[in-house]
């Protein structure tokens, strides 16, 4: 009989990484609560926080890895929200830009419809995935500690990398960012240096 891995606290784990990140590290985050736990770990001004736009994570963050050469940048983003966009992943195995990583918050449920089984749950491995579509740097998080580990790849900007994290299914209350589109916009132009529109 096979042991299931640990899963870890999703709140503690994204405070950890985002407190690790570089300064100008920018950062993509899925609807629900990867928003909520990344706006909990504290503000940022090169975030951009995603409201209704289920599968746009990845998609976005390789936009901005590819107009961006320079920053790190990082999609942080759950399994439901994900698997919704999974095509996107051919095209950034196809691309492989060295500084964009995806830091996937995999509890098997799509958490923000009702807790319905997510296809992580029903046999989908993430990882396998990733390395399916070309991204070799695809790695499963099962210990608090590789958050580091994590943190120290996102800085090196060496190779585009693909995490999946598994997290529980404990629901932190919800720290929630703004919701106003155009000054989550500007304050996002702003860290990139771009003038308000």
């Amino acid at each position: 009989m096979t042991t299931a891995p640990p899963r870890l606290d999703r709140r503690r784990f994204v405070a950890d990484l985002v407190g690790r990140l570089p300064e100008d590290t920018l950062v993509v985050t899925g609807l629900g609560s990867p928003s909520y736990d990344v706006f909990a770990a504290g503000d940022r001004p090169g975030t951009f926080y995603l409201w209704g736009a289920m599968g746009a994570a990845a998609p976005l963050a390789l936009g901005l890895a590819l107009a961006r050469p320079d920053r790190p940048v990082v999609a942080v983003t759950g399994d439901g929200e994900h698997l919704m966009g999974i095509g996107s992943l051919a095209t950034i195995g196809a691309l492989l830009p060295p500084n964009l990583t995806l830091v996937v918050l995999d509890n098997a449920h799509f958490g923000e419809t009702g807790m319905q089984p997510s296809h992580t749950g029903l046999g989908t491995d993430l990882v396998a995935v990733a390395r399916g579509f070309g991204i070799r740097d695809a790695v499963r998080i099962t210990d608090p500690a590789q958050a580091e580990d994590l943190a120290g790849r996102i800085a090196a900007r060496s190779g585009t990398t693909y995490a999946q994290v598994l997290i529980t299914t404990e629901a932190p209350p919800r720290a929630l960012p703004p919701r106003d589109g155009v000054a989550n916009k500007n304050s996002f132009r702003a860290a990139l240096g771009l003038p308000a529109v």
